[in-house]
């Protein structure tokens, strides 16, 4: 049977509270110190992934080191113990490795880890540009936004995820404003973008003032702090958090009714697939980069399909085509780990339309 296996970590300290309580009778630091000395591990054994072309098995192995670790301890330290997960993954019979959360962003993204395992390595961001692009096209069009018309906003726009957003939405879109802390890299991005499309898009490091402004967002950082506060959102915009950790604070949920915040890339998987894990999804859906592993491995296409920072839009359309093929599609919204359904973006709608009224 084909196979494939998925880095998973912890996002921050508390996902490991929620896996081993006992932890928390201890200060931090010790918490963190013993994550850093406990290998890798079998996290649970994934089946019925089945297409009508192929079925296939997998595996998610656990990579013991929270977002901020993989951030500020030595690069070379969590590269070293993504790869030894990697091997763990080689010995369960895994033929391709996905790359999650910052497992795909820490050091070179992938590159050294796939040069030191015996198994393709892929980090999962063609396919997740790819639903991230749908989703928001689809969420703007039920709020009433034409996002051709509208002002629209990458946040992060340099990174590889980032990049590419503005590459495709450049292609339709007349306001595009693109958001990042390197001014070169968005120069340089913004020229290319002017070749490619003829769009002259604005460019700015002011992320508050932009999001002010902005219909649509998309935001793709690599921070481990909020950027997007909920005193900054216009009413009635919507905002694609691709991010994880999140770039948008848990603070609007609570306190703006009148924005509509959806995840970036969740995608429904086909068959009667069982995670064996909760990731904090319904049954049978994953995120996008966890889809883009199984789709390969469907594909029988073992080879490191999306590694480093220069993805393209070229791998973006051809991993969208080959998710169809197989049944994979662009699952309903979802927001701060709660479904989305049609009549709470109803109620997100009048909200907006209230508070644009009142002027608020």
């Amino acid at each position: 049977m084909d196979t494939f296996a998925f880095i998973i970590h912890p996002l921050d300290i508390a996902d490991v509270y929620r896996k081993f309580p006992l932890l928390e009778r201890f200060p931090r630091k010790i918490t963190e110190g013993i994550l850093n000395i406990l290998p890798p591990l079998k996290v649970s054994h994934i089946t019925g992934v089945k297409s009508p072309y192929n079925e296939i098995e997998g595996w998610f192995v656990g990579c013991p080191l929270t977002s901020e670790q993989m951030i500020k301890l030595p690069a070379d330290y969590a590269v070293r113990k993504i790869i030894k997960t990697g091997k763990l993954a080689e010995r369960l019979g895994a033929k391709i490795l996905g790359l999650g959360a910052f497992t795909s962003v820490v050091g070179d993204a992938g590159i050294t880890v796939a040069k030191n395992l015996n198994i393709p390595v892929t980090t999962g961001n063609s396919y997740t540009v790819a639903t991230a692009i749908e989703g928001t096209k689809k969420a703007a069009a039920i709020m009433g936004i034409d996002y051709r018309n509208a002002e629209v906003l990458i946040i992060g726009a340099t990174g590889s995820i980032g990049r590419v957003c503005a590459q495709s939405l450049a292609r339709e879109a007349k306001f595009l404003t693109l958001a990042g802390r390197d001014e070169g890299k968005l120069e340089g991005l913004a020229e290319r973008i002017l070749k490619e499309t003829g769009l002259a898009v604005r460019l700015t490091k002011n992320v508050k003032q932009a999001v002010r402004k902005a219909d649509i967002i998309i935001t793709v950082t690599s921070s481990v702090d909020s950027v997007i506060e909920s005193g900054d959102l216009k009413p009635g915009c919507v905002v694609c958090d691709v991010a994880r950790p999140r770039d948008v604070s848990k603070k609007v949920a609570e306190e703006r009714k009148d924005v509509l915040v959806i995840e970036g890339g969740v995608v429904d998987v086909p068959g009667d697939v069982e995670f064996n894990f909760n990731f904090g999804f319904p049954p049978k859906k994953s995120y996008a980069c966890m889809a883009e592993t199984m789709i390969l491995a469907l594909e029988k296409r073992y080879e490191s399909f999306t590694l480093g920072r220069e993805l393209t839009l070229e791998q973006v359309d051809e991993i969208s085509q080959l998710a169809k093929k197989h049944g994979f599609k662009l699952s309903g919204f979802r927001s701060f780990e709660r479904e989305v359904t049609p009549e709470h973006i109803m109620a997100i709608k009048e909200n907006a339309r209230r508070a644009r009224v009142s002027g608020l």
